[in-house]
């Protein structure tokens, strides 16, 4: 069994296009979208394109899933910085009643049997939290009774932006990483499994992209550009600074 796990994809339907592009030449048998796939520009198109797949797709919810659709019901999150509230309401106003109601049915986890790995569990940031921080840096000690408790002999997650591969406690935790906005480098990173885990990375148009994208207009933000992200040191500071606070 070969699945492919697509993470973050933030409405940037220029990359998720590259992405199943890629992914028609190659055989697989389920595709995984591992949250977040609202809060960007093309949203609406991204929703489309997913729902249109003829292969078997699982669905996790994120956490700019989660806020989109509270903004949309009045529930803005005011914790969170100006830019984010200013994307959330834009991308609030541009879903469709019905399509809201799809993503509100995603549950948290999936949990797949794929060989070799045995039991493999797809989660957004961690298994307990979908805000949840860690890296390739956090202390495996604080870990190690996250993960353990799952059972699962791989974990599959994302929301950082991140690629990692690394073994913690018991498990091996795989983070799939961006397809819409990976940190540090301009691309999209997606994950594909069996018979290995092979972290991938398509390139597409981005010029173009940035064209489809200022003709949405999705508020802009200069610090989380999906086209132009922040390098991958800078974040993992930041990151450093936020692990494990839920």
């Amino acid at each position: 069994m070969r699945v492919a796990a697509l993470y973050d994809i933030h409405g940037n339907l220029p990359a998720l296009e590259a992405v199943l592009e890629e992914l028609e030449q190659l055989t697989v048998d389920a595709i995984v979208v591992g949250g977040d796939v609202l809060s960007g520009p093309m949203e609406g198109g991204c929703i489309e394109r997913l729902r249109g797949l003829s292969v078997p797709v699982h669905y996790i919810m994120g956490n700019s899933d989660r806020e989109v659709l509270a903004t949309r019901h009045g529930n803005e999150n005011r914790k969170l910085p100006q830019f984010a509230r200013e994307a959330l309401r834009w991308s609030a106003r541009q879903l469709a009643p019905a399509n809201a109601q799809w993503v509100a049915s995603w549950p948290k986890t999936v949990m797949l049997q794929i060989e070799p790995f045995g039991g493999v569990l797809f989660c957004h940031a961690t298994p307990r939290d979908d805000n949840e921080i860690f890296t390739v840096r956090t202390d495996e000690a604080r870990l190690a009774p996250i993960f353990d408790a799952t059972g699962a002999e791989v974990v599959i997650c994302g929301h950082t932006h991140m690629q990692f591969d690394r073994m913690i406690g018991k498990t091996r935790v795989v983070n799939a990483g961006s397809v819409g906005m990976p940190f540090g480098r301009r691309g999209a990173d997606w994950l594909l499994l069996g018979p290995e885990i092979d972290l991938r990375r398509t390139e597409y148009d981005g010029e173009r992209a940035r064209r489809l994208i200022a003709e949405t207009g999705f508020p802009r933000s200069p610090e989380f550009d999906l086209l132009d992200p922040p390098p991958a040191e800078k974040m993992l500071e930041l990151y450093g600074k936020a692990e494990l606070k839920r």
